[in-house]
């Protein structure tokens, strides 16, 4: 059954939705789900050159205040999610267009979730700047993707319509945030969903197709 993820790889929602549903995944290994990834951008109009990380908190949440305030049940939620987000190393707020493209080109070799895996990971851990070509060939290559390849793609527009498509395809069926989870190309979970409720989607899913 297909599982379709709506994601921004600078979304922490994203990164705590996607840890709480891999690891109901990893509890249950005859799960039913085929998994693929698909673009969102939070920020539509964010310049090529990305933003600096202060700038952008007190432009899109209105000041520092308001933004602590955004950002600490996502604290507090990453932290039961066992995650060690620094949100401190975040010195840049990226456009995630090229980012994007790699996820999809992962996509074509079979290699979608482990490069969204570590582009979380080096966004939220490491504080590194995912529209930066050396990191996201450092992510390529780590997840034995062609580096060179997927560099001289990067130098490219190749792609950048099909995700902006993509894009405006989830808006124009009513996604307005991410993480949106679709189930078997039908049923839309919306936001970060723990453990639990993904167990129960799971078992429910496998009991509908025991046999009689």
């Amino acid at each position: 059954m297909k599982l379709d993820i709506i994601s921004d790889p600078i979304c922490p929602w994203c990164y705590i939705g996607k840890t709480w549903l891999f690891r109901a995944l990893e509890a249950h290994p005859d799960h039913p789900f085929e998994i693929e990834w698909h673009p969102f951008f939070l920020n539509l109009n964010m310049p090529a050159q990305g933003m600096d990380r202060l700038e952008y908190l007190e432009t899109k949440f209105g000041g520092k205040e308001n933004a602590f305030a955004v950002y600490q049940p996502i604290a507090q939620a990453a932290s039961e999610a066992g995650l060690d987000i620094e949100f401190d190393k975040i010195t840049r707020t990226p456009n995630t267009m090229d980012a994007h493209r790699l996820i999809h080109w992962a996509g074509i070799e079979g290699v979608q979730t482990p490069v969204a895996a570590s582009m979380f990971k080096a966004y939220f851990e490491q504080g590194r700047d995912i529209s930066d070509h050396d990191t996201l060939c450092d992510i390529a290559d780590s997840c034995d993707m062609d580096a060179a390849v997927v560099r001289r793609l990067l130098t490219t527009e190749a792609d950048k319509d099909v995700i902006l498509e993509k894009d405006d395809g989830f808006r124009g069926m009513g996604v307005k945030s991410v993480p949106t989870f679709i189930v078997g190309g039908r049923h839309a979970v919306p936001g970060a969903q723990r453990v639990d409720l993904w167990n129960k989607v799971i078992l429910d899913i496998q009991s509908a197709h025991e046999p009689n």
